[in-house]
């Protein structure tokens, strides 16, 4: 029985409803920071000051909105200024002038690029893709699917890679610095990409002789990489599919956001084929937004496990409970997690 409309406004006075608004309406906000990172904003920014008018005519704006787009982008906390409207001066935040800068090594940018360019549409279709448990990308137009999608265009892949590339930039570097190698002398990252995971290893472990392992056409970007950062001693490139060719041996396996592209029978499959790869006492470890074991505090996590219900037919994230026991059978004798950055973890079994 529902309440009169007098007890129903006297009660709507206790509860706050911006939370509900600043979430529906999110999609100002991101589109706002979506369409500054595809205009390379923080990239004309680095390092130095500009006014509305320089930024406008730099990055071909018309003048409407033009205020209201760049305070919008300080408010939110990515650009600074000094000064108002047309005596304004604006520059990158912190954050915005080391992980949006285009130019740098530690550029982030590239998963808002692919936001931008593929994500944010197919996200449309997220109420069709509850009803049908369908992929909603390009395959919902009779198109290839995501990866023979991503892999026969070099412009895609290269999106592809530098986009996972940079959106575990934090993750990678963490892991490399928070897990203990001081036992271990390899290591091979399943999927590897652009080879920054091994790159990271290398780097913060002078010892690690590391492996980055992947499709063909992802090897060339993985070179570049290699050679931008120094590293084309430390690690190697090898190319297979991991799922028909056999794992490299080394003393640990790592997976970086591959495990939640895969439904249930290939994500054990890919765990037991680490464990047959690993020695006695080796680890595999997979780097992901892990879901905490209650399923209700890491957002980022559930949400990237709806994305997988957009971008593929049978992957989903997990939980480190969901982790130990596919491990567990696979032989792994007990697991871990390490926190890295924001919502990742590392999830380790060892054998």
């Amino acid at each position: 029985m529902r309440t009169s409309p007098d007890i129903q406004l006297k009660e709507a006075t206790k509860v706050d409803p911006s939370k509900i608004l600043e979430i529906g309406l999110g999609f100002w906000a991101s589109k706002t920071l979506l369409t500054a990172v595809k205009l390379e904003l923080f990239t004309q920014l680095a390092s130095q000051s500009q006014s509305a008018n320089e930024l406008k005519h730099r990055l071909g704006l018309n003048g409407r909105g033009t205020y209201d787009f760049l305070d919008a982008l300080v408010a939110m906390g990515f650009l600074q200024k000094k000064g108002n409207k047309e005596n304004a001066l604006y520059s990158n935040s912190p954050e915005a002038e080391t992980y949006l800068d285009k130019c740098k090594l530690t550029y982030v940018g590239g998963i808002l690029e692919m936001a931008n360019n593929r994500l944010y549409p197919f996200w449309n279709y997220l109420e069709e893709g509850l009803k049908t448990g369908k992929p909603q990308n390009e395959i919902r137009t009779g198109r290839k699917t995501l990866f023979e999608e991503l892999y026969t265009d070099k412009g895609r892949t290269r999106e592809f890679i530098n986009a996972m590339g940079g959106v575990q930039f934090g993750n990678f570097n963490a892991f490399a610095t928070k897990f203990d190698f001081s036992g271990y002398n390899t290591l091979c990252d399943i999927g590897g990409a652009g080879a920054q995971l091994s790159i990271y290893v290398a780097m913060h472990n002078p010892h690690m002789k590391c492996i980055s392992f992947d499709l063909a056409p992802v090897s060339p970007i993985a070179h570049e990489n290699l050679s931008k950062f120094g590293m084309a001693d430390r690690v190697e490139v090898r190319t297979g599919d991991f799922f028909t060719d056999p794992f490299p041996v080394a003393d640990v396996i790592t997976m970086g956001n591959i495990l939640h592209d895969w439904g249930l029978s290939d994500k054990k499959k890919l765990i037991l084929k680490a464990y047959e790869a690993l020695p006695n006492g080796g680890s595999l470890v997979v780097i992901e937004n892990i879901i905490d074991d209650e399923r209700s505090k890491n957002v980022t996590g559930l949400l990237a496990s709806l994305n997988m219900l957009i971008e593929t037919a049978e992957g989903f994230d997990y939980t480190g409970a969901d982790f130990d026991g596919w491990a567990r059978e696979a032989g792994f004798k007990r697991t871990y997690v390490i926190p890295l950055t924001g919502p990742s973890s590392a999830a380790v079994a060892v054998k």
